[in-house]
């Protein structure tokens, strides 16, 4: 068997032999010749074959080359095949320059002569057969970026000498937010909850000694929420950094993470990016517009918008509401909305001694919210009051609490959804289209 070349490398090669394999995008059966588009993970091609067709005479005819017509003749979309031909460089075909004329042709699997699904379907049908959708080339570019962002952090952190942890998965106990939680069964009459996100963990390497960490990894909420921007699991973005003074040491480390990440992008898929999704990816300046949230709330206000909210925070619309202020004030797409009433955050946010507010911020990207940063309470007295103060039992929160009986630095880190940050940067309007297979309240399969 030839070795198998990659449609991306073809314009590279020189005329001659050539082997590729890949799925039937399109068929062209014309009388006197045959044209296939196949379309490989990196690419579309034009096949060629000049048809041969039985005699009308019913004089003999080469029958390799009639069962290679036939063969043609009768191949469905999505068909996976390997070619082998003469590639040949011609500046008149559209699709790349070149075409390979069949020698021969080797069908791996022959697909229904019509696929359940069409690009335009809607898209709970197209998540029911996310194999054949994700066929697209517009879908395929959306795990290439994903791939290159993940990359770029990962390289950014590993650069600066950050620890890659990988954290447990099933809890004991549950985690430190109030979402709900997967509850299971573990060997017999224990319990165990699927983590909602790292936080403990990454916090028991702070009293380490671990200094700086990431991770990339799934996180599960029991949230039955139906919107756009949730998922019962994900893809959670975490880091947790010690000896800092406060929470805008985390948010200078996060702004610089995504000005790194977004320019890998930019400079590797920006152009096809520009083709397929219409829109331009922006490298964010930095420092990030920082907003306070009282500011936030008076702007808000400002633009005639009522906040429903009791409870002081902002709702989807006033993050809407900020974000547009500042893409017009600064002409920015990210913004920190900082300082929250401790009446809105965790019990383990510490507290500024002066305004009594947390060390805490959401980062809103395009009007929505990716990430709640923090510096931590690791003072344990501190924290035990707080949790009080909560309407916490101390008991409940004694594993957690325990991580810093030993000592512990100064700390704080971030937790960022990766889905919603794909679905902003390629302007998509459900993270149903950039995570691979997705998992909510009412999907399990596929």
């Amino acid at each position: 068997m030839s070795e198998r070349v990659l449609v991306k490398q073809l314009q590279a090669r020189e005329d001659g032999p050539v082997s590729v394999s890949g799925w039937v995008e399109t068929v062209r059966d014309q009388k006197k010749v045959q044209f296939v588009i196949l379309r490989d993970e990196t690419g579309a091609v034009q096949l060629v074959n000049p048809a041969t067709r039985p005699a009308e005479d019913g004089s003999e005819q080469d029958a390799a080359a009639l069962a290679l017509t036939d063969l043609i003749s009768n191949l469905t979309t999505g068909s996976f095949l390997t070619v082998t031909g003469d590639l040949k460089h011609d500046e008149r075909v559209k699709l790349g320059g070149v075409e390979i004329k069949i020698a021969s042709l080797e069908v791996a699997s022959i697909a229904p002569a019509e696929l359940p699904i069409a690009a335009d379907s809607a898209l709970d049908k197209r998540m029911d057969y996310r194999v054949v959708d994700l066929r697209q080339r517009r879908n395929n570019l959306i795990f290439r970026v994903q791939t290159t962002l993940e990359h770029a952090m990962r390289t950014y952190w590993v650069e600066r000498d950050y620890i890659e942890i990988h954290t447990p998965k099933l809890m004991s106990s549950p985690s430190e937010s109030r979402a709900e939680l997967f509850q299971l069964e573990y060997f017999g009459d224990q319990t165990a909850y699927l983590a909602q996100s790292p936080q403990h963990f990454k916090q028991m390497a702070q009293a380490a000694g671990f200094g700086k960490v990431f991770e990339i990894a799934d996180a599960f909420r029991a949230d039955p929420s139906f919107t756009s921007r949730h998922a019962t699991e994900f893809t959670s973005i975490d880091a947790e950094i010690s000896w800092i003074d406060s929470h805008d040491d985390v948010a200078r480390m996060q702004e610089e993470l995504l000005q790194f990440a977004f320019a890998a992008v930019k400079e590797k898929h920006g152009a096809e990016i520009e083709e397929l999704f219409g829109l331009e990816v922006t490298v964010p300046s930095i420092p990030f517009p920082r907003i306070p949230l009282h500011e936030a709330r008076e702007i808000v206000k400002a633009r005639g918008y009522e906040i429903p909210r009791t409870d002081g925070d902002l709702d989807p619309e006033g993050e809407r509401q900020v974000s547009a202020y500042v893409e017009e004030t600064y002409g920015h797409q990210f913004v920190f909305v900082t300082d929250y009433h401790p009446e809105i955050r965790p019990y383990y946010h510490m507290r500024d001694p002066e305004t009594g507010l947390t060390k805490s911020y959401d980062l809103l990207f395009k009007g929505v919210e990716i990430t709640t940063g923090a510096q931590r309470e690791h003072r344990v007295e501190v924290l035990e009051a707080q949790a009080v103060e909560k309407g916490l039992d101390p008991a409940g929160v004694q594993h957690y609490v325990d991580f810093f009986r030993f000592g512990a630095p100064p700390h704080g880190g971030f937790g960022m959804g990766l889905a919603r940050v794909l679905m902003l940067m390629l302007g998509e309007s459900s993270i149903r289209e950039v995570t691979f297979l997705f998992r909510g309240p009412t999907r399990l399969a596929p």
